[in-house]
């Protein structure tokens, strides 16, 4: 009976032992935090956690974001310091101007700069011919003259009536445009002496009648003499106001 009895209270021992784990194993789980509930500080919101009680921290000295170390500068910007102090700008890439940089560059063109300056370049693109400010014309001495990284901070920082597109625009594309630009100069102001030797050359009236195309294809393209306005709307007098114009 002795031995029956210690280990009946043995059992009962362990079960005793079981229940406080399983009821402290519910306790911690009841406990747990969700990453929503978690403690923060709100912003501008005091802080006992520092000497100052500031929550919002300072930066530490030199903070760059990610992505925007710049350690190329003319790439960042497009300009060099001179020896008297000024900004200059360069007939250079700070790259090599592939054929995949051009079509790149070319693809960016014709979505962000066609739409005022046209597919050519000629400043007269569909937005223009709508009735926006006369946009620049890429193919005339004065943008031919101009160094090609001066496309590259004009689409950083704008000019006149143009926005300036660094958000929409990463400085790689940016730099690729402007080498597309240098090409499409090239492209609609090139002689027989810029022709490979051996090479075929079409004039646009000839192309134009391989494809079928009107006379008018191959002549100058010329601004419309008057701009695109919409019409002020022919809106009835309603009963109301003809009631109070009768009195």
């Amino acid at each position: 009976m002795r031995c029956l009895h210690l280990r009946s209270s043995n059992g009962a021992k362990h079960l005793r032992i079981a229940a406080c784990l399983f009821l402290l194993s519910s306790l911690l789980s009841a406990c747990r935090q969700d990453m929503r509930l978690q403690p923060r500080i709100a912003p501008q919101q005091e802080s006992s956690l520092f000497a100052d009680k500031r929550g919002a921290r300072p930066q530490p000295a030199n903070t760059v974001a990610r992505g925007h170390l710049n350690e190329d500068s003319f790439f960042a910007t497009g300009i060099q310091m001179g020896e008297n102090g000024y900004r200059v700008e360069l007939n250079v890439l700070p790259f090599p101007a592939t054929l995949a940089v051009l079509r790149r560059g070319q693809e960016r063109f014709n979505i962000f700069c066609a739409p005022c300056h046209s597919r050519v370049g000629n400043g007269m693109g569909e937005v223009v011919r709508r009735g926006y400010k006369q946009a620049a014309n890429l193919q005339d001495q004065v943008r031919q003259a101009q160094p090609v990284s001066h496309y590259f901070y004009v689409m950083t920082h704008g000019y006149g009536n143009m926005p300036d597109y660094a958000a929409q625009i990463a400085p790689a594309d940016r730099w690729a445009i402007a080498a597309y630009i240098r090409a499409l100069q090239l492209s609609q102001n090139a002689t027989l002496q810029d022709v490979a030797p051996g090479a075929q050359v079409k004039t646009l009236r000839d192309m134009a009648h391989e494809e079928h195309l009107p006379a008018s294809y191959a002549e100058p393209w010329t601004m419309p003499a008057v701009t695109v306005q919409a019409a002020r709307p022919n809106i009835a007098p309603s009963s109301n106001s003809a009631q109070r114009g009768a009195r």
